[in-house]
């Protein structure tokens, strides 16, 4: 594990905003520095996702873009402001306990990530009006949306037996890689569909 990897699943882009001075709402939106924003569309949680100038991508990313630097400088700049990580253990000497740890950060990953596609959806592909049929995505959206959340809270707040629970349920079957796998594929498509809207504006 590298000095990026060890950033991103350290550092969340919230954490980078606040840090480097925009106020965020509790819902996790700011204005964002990378366009003439007039009113929120800046969504901040693990990555950022703008709805505005469609900007997105991990801390690093959004740190480099902020302060106008490298991706290098950025990562290096996020491990001095938010202190020394520790150096990642060989694979010779990593603890059961230590295993548990990273497959619960992992499913915390994947599930902030889902989330933030899920908003998304809720928002981009909303019925205009009453009656409309619902788009796939957006149906998605309304339905998991509370598990996920639910899942989350259970990850962050639960005592040990429950978060092992979750855990479990979560890679049981490999489900937590394939939900990564689907969430990777579906941001992409997301990113295209935005430079698509930009471009036919």
């Amino acid at each position: 594990m590298n000095l990026f990897e060890i950033v991103k699943q350290t550092v969340s882009t919230r954490q980078a905003a606040e840090f480097f001075g925009l106020e965020v709402s509790r819902n996790g939106m700011a204005l964002c520095p990378f366009h003439d924003d007039s009113s929120p569309s800046l969504l901040l949680d693990e990555r950022y996702y703008c709805f505005g100038c469609h900007a997105t991508g991990d801390v690093i990313d959004f740190t480099a873009k902020l302060l106008g630097i490298s991706k290098q400088e950025a990562a290096k700049k996020l491990a001095e402001n938010f202190g020394e990580f520790p150096r990642p253990p060989t694979q010779a000497n990593i603890s059961k306990q230590e295993q548990t740890r990273s497959v619960e950060r992992l499913c915390l990953c994947v599930l902030r990530d889902y989330l933030r596609l899920l908003r998304i959806w809720q928002l981009r592909y909303a019925p205009e009006a009453p009656g409309d049929s619902f788009d796939d995505r957006f149906a998605e959206s309304y339905q998991m949306t509370a598990t996920v959340d639910h899942l989350l809270d259970v990850l962050l707040d639960a005592d040990g037996e429950r978060r092992k629970r979750a855990v479990e349920i979560l890679t049981k079957g490999g489900l937590i890689y394939d939900l990564q796998t689907y969430v990777t594929k579906k941001e992409q498509e997301e990113i295209l569909i935005g430079k698509e809207e930009k471009f036919c504006a």
